[in-house]
C-alpha cells in the first residue's frame, strides 16, 4: 500500500490531497495518472479524494468502490470530480463547494478563547439557532476543540471549531455568529484566532466553504485564504 510520503511526491504535495490522507485508516491508491484516497468518517463522510487525469481516475474508481462500498463519496477538483464522474455509469456529481486555504497567520487581529467542555452545550445550542447545518458538533469524531467569543453579558455570541486537522493542515470549521451579532467582525477575528492557533508547526490552514455564501467567502479572503473550487459525486439512486 502505497504512503501518504508517496502520495506527496506523486501529486507535488498537494494540500487536500494530504489533509486527507495524513490520518489513520485511509487507503491510498497510486497509479501514473490517477491517485485515490479512502478516508472513512472524514468530516462525517465516507470520502474518495481524487487527483490527477479523469479518464485514469474512472478507470481506477472502477477497481475501487467495489473494495470500500458505494458510500464512499469522491470529491476532489471541480473540473477533475465533474469529468470523472461523467466516465463511471451510475454517478453523478451532488454538490459544489470550496477548498480554502491559507499558510500565513491572517493580518486581521484575533480575539476568542478555547472553550472549556462545559462550554460545549451553549456551541449547541448556538449552532442549532444560527447554524444548523453546520457539519462540526460538539462530540462527533475528529471535532477536537471549540473557540468561542462572548458579549459583555457573558453569553456566546461566536463560535468555530478545530476539526478533522491533520499532522501538516488544520481545519477550521462550525463557524457561527449569533444573528444579532453578524456584521460586526465577529467571525474574522475569531477565525484570525483560530487560524494563529492551528498554523504553528502546521503548513497550512485549511476550510471547506459554500460557493453561494458570498459573505463568508469574503471574509475568508480578507483573512488571507485562497479559494480552489471542489466537487462531489454520488451514485444515482433510482
Amino acid at each position: 500500500m502505497p504512503s501518504v510520503a508517496d502520495l506527496a511526491a506523486a501529486t507535488d504535495d498537494d494540500p487536500f490531497l494530504l489533509w486527507v490522507a495524513d490520518r489513520p485508516g485511509v487507503r491510498i491508491w497510486l497509479e501514473p495518472a490517477a491517485a485515490v484516497v479512502a478516508a472513512p468518517g472524514l468530516s462525517r463522510r465516507d470520502r474518495l479524494a481524487l487527483h490527477g487525469e479523469p479518464a485514469a481516475l474512472a478507470a481506477l474508481l472502477r477497481r475501487v468502490l467495489p473494495e470500500v462500498g458505494a458510500e464512499f463519496r469522491p470529491f476532489g477538483d471541480e473540473a477533475t470530480v465533474v469529468e470523472t464522474a461523467e466516465r463511471v455509469p451510475g454517478m453523478s456529481v451532488a454538490g459544489r463547494f470550496a477548498w480554502m486555504d491559507t499558510a500565513e497567520a491572517p493580518a486581521t487581529p484575533g480575539a476568542g478563547e478555547w472553550l472549556p467542555g462545559d462550554a460545549w452545550p451553549e456551541v449547541t445550542a448556538l449552532l442549532d439557532a444560527h447554524f444548523p447545518g453546520s457539519y462540526a458538533r460538539p462530540g462527533l469524531p475528529g471535532v477536537t476543540r471549540w473557540a468561542g467569543q462572548r458579549d459583555g453579558n457573558g453569553e456566546l455570541v461566536a463560535v468555530a471549531a478545530d476539526a478533522w486537522s491533520s499532522r501538516r493542515v488544520g481545519l477550521l470549521a462550525g463557524v457561527a455568529t449569533r444573528a444579532d451579532q453578524r456584521g460586526r467582525g465577529r467571525a474574522a477575528t475569531l477565525c484570525a484566532f483560530v487560524t494563529g492557533e492551528l498554523l504553528p508547526g502546521r503548513d497550512r490552514v485549511a476550510l471547506l466553504a459554500d460557493h453561494w455564501n458570498v459573505a463568508a467567502v469574503a471574509t475568508y479572503r480578507k483573512l488571507g485564504f485562497g479559494l480552489r473550487p471542489l466537487a462531489a459525486a454520488h451514485p444515482v439512486t433510482r
